[in-house]
């Protein structure tokens, strides 16, 4: 099949994948921009869980400052390398981060930083709700496992949908940055402050 350079130059814009990946991605999806889209999204994924043992040492801090001055939130991305802290895209990453942390006031950066007191009282106040039902034990844990992963999506910033396209989490997000950049990335501390 015949891959037209002005295809692999959108697939390249919407992914920011290199110029081989995207055509390899395009070859084997037949000329299909949403197959190549949905192969490099995966081949992505494969990439970040090879790269999450990396330590991560080097970093940037993101930082937001609402135009009224009265919200403000900080985020600490780190990577591997110095090279990578000092690129403008590792650096407006942790800015759009630290905008998410504005507007959407996480408590935790990943539901395993969720003390187990409070996950636990979570659950009591689901369990309560459903004790009326007569459904079976095994759906009303499948149901109070879906509400208390409303209740990360709520408190937790990796399982928030990203304020400014709602077809991503900011964990998918960033593992499309890990591919992207091809170096471990990980989201430190956060902090927000409002008047």
């Amino acid at each position: 099949m015949d891959i037209h350079a002005s295809d692999v130059k959108k697939l390249r814009e919407m992914t920011g994948a290199g110029m081989m990946d995207a055509k390899l991605a395009l070859t084997e999806a037949n000329g299909s921009l949403e197959t190549a889209l949905e192969l490099l999204r995966k081949k992505g994924q494969k990439i970040a869980a090879k790269r999450s043992a990396r330590e991560v040492k080097e970093g940037f801090i993101g930082i937001y400052l609402h135009g009224n001055g009265k919200i403000a939130a900080m985020v600490e991305l780190l990577c591997e390398t110095d090279f990578v802290a000092r690129n403008q895209d590792f650096k407006n990453f942790a800015n759009e981060l630290a905008m998410q942390v504005a507007a959407m006031g996480p408590q935790y950066v990943r539901p395993e930083e969720v003390p187990t007191a409070l996950v636990e009282k979570e659950r009591e106040i689901y369990q309560a709700e459903m004790s009326g039902t007569n459904k079976p034990a095994e759906v009303l844990e499948k149901i109070i496992e879906g509400k208390l992963e409303k209740f990360y999506s709520q408190v937790c910033l990796l399982k928030q949908t990203y304020i400014k396209d709602d077809s991503y989490t900011i964990e998918k997000l960033l593992t499309e940055q890990i591919a992207k950049i091809g170096e471990n990335i990980k989201i430190g501390q956060i902090v927000r402050f409002s008047l």
